[in-house]
């Protein structure tokens, strides 16, 4: 017990409180996080992916595996997502929005800080890179799935991805790497980069709190279990057995590609269900408020599953 308490009070806590300053003000002041996500899709995070990858330690082979995991996982999740949709009877579009809640995981808002507080260095490298491949995913596979709901071609909005920059940042970090071109880290232009990228781990936990405090959630608490199920049960199992199949060399970075499957929703997917679904409803639901109230519940019950999560992973009992 004195264990997960202390796991708790140096990866968690610190995330826990950032996101709580972020909801209670969310509660007293009509805040619209829409401008501060804006600032970290297309200043702040950018930064840090460019920062992260540029000095990362970790070897091309490894950067690699890590995306070819993500790819892995990211189809055995889909795949398992639409057998238990289809046996629980969920029809379009909640279906696809139980598939969207499962397959993509807040690694960014969440992943990457608490990477960083359970893994350090390590850590918040592996957690950026599966930030940037997963965000090209969201929107590729991420769009199909979300305008399939509304019975469009489903690949109308994959053209997005070249809208964003942590694609280019990660371009342009893996170049100047082969190229051999990167700044030394005291420089002031990689000193710059840094304290920018870093200005994005406290913002996204900002932007995450106040989000859930903008969740309505009564609707369709109901009907989010099975998608929640197999976000924090399921998904987790799947991550290790995806490391396992990889065997990283570095105990950490597998460790971490474990931490980051087993986060909970990521919030894109319900940007791309209103975009796609919009008012469409399942049962009397609006799919809004059912992807919603995924995210929220996800995000609740991961505290102490991280917890827990982070516990065994350090311990190297699985991993």
């Amino acid at each position: 017990m004195t264990g997960l308490l202390g796991i708790f009070a140096s990866a968690i806590g610190p995330i826990v409180a950032i996101a709580g300053v972020g909801y209670v003000l969310a509660t007293v002041k009509d805040i619209d996080p829409e401008p501060l996500n804006t600032a970290v899709i297309y200043v702040l995070a950018p930064a840090l992916v460019f920062h992260s990858l540029a000095v990362t330690e970790l070897e091309a082979a490894t950067l690699l595996r890590i995306a070819v995991g993500i790819a892995a996982f990211t189809a055995a999740m889909w795949a398992i997502a639409e057998v238990v949709g289809r046996a629980v009877d969920e029809q379009e579009p909640a279906l696809s929005g139980l598939v969207l809640v499962t397959i993509f995981c807040n690694s960014g808002n969440l992943g990457v800080p608490v990477s960083d507080f359970a893994f350090g260095d390590v850590g918040r490298q592996t957690a950026v890179l599966f930030l940037s491949v997963q965000s090209v995913l969201m929107y590729t596979i991420g769009v199909y799935v979300a305008s399939r709901s509304s019975g469009s071609a489903g690949l109308e909005g994959v053209r997005r991805v070249f809208y964003i920059p942590l694609v280019y940042a990660v371009v342009a970090a893996l170049g100047v790497r082969a190229l051999d071109l990167v700044p030394a880290a005291e420089t002031a232009s990689m000193e710059t980069l840094k304290l920018v990228g870093d200005a994005s781990i406290p913002l996204m936990l900002l932007i995450l709190g106040i989000q859930l405090a903008r969740t309505d959630t009564a609707a369709a608490v109901s009907r989010a279990w099975p998608a929640t199920a197999l976000k924090l049960g399921v998904a987790p199992v799947v991550g290790l057995g995806v490391a396992s199949a990889l065997s990283f060399q570095n105990p950490t970075v597998a460790r971490v590609f474990v931490l980051e499957t087993a986060m909970p929703a990521a919030v894109t997917p319900l940007v791309l269900m209103i975009e796609f679904a919009g008012s469409a409803r399942s049962d009397g639901v609006l799919v809004s408020e059912y992807v919603s109230t995924c995210v929220f519940l996800t995000t609740l019950l991961s505290i102490p599953a991280l917890t827990i999560t982070i516990a065994i992973l350090q311990s190297g009992v699985v991993i």
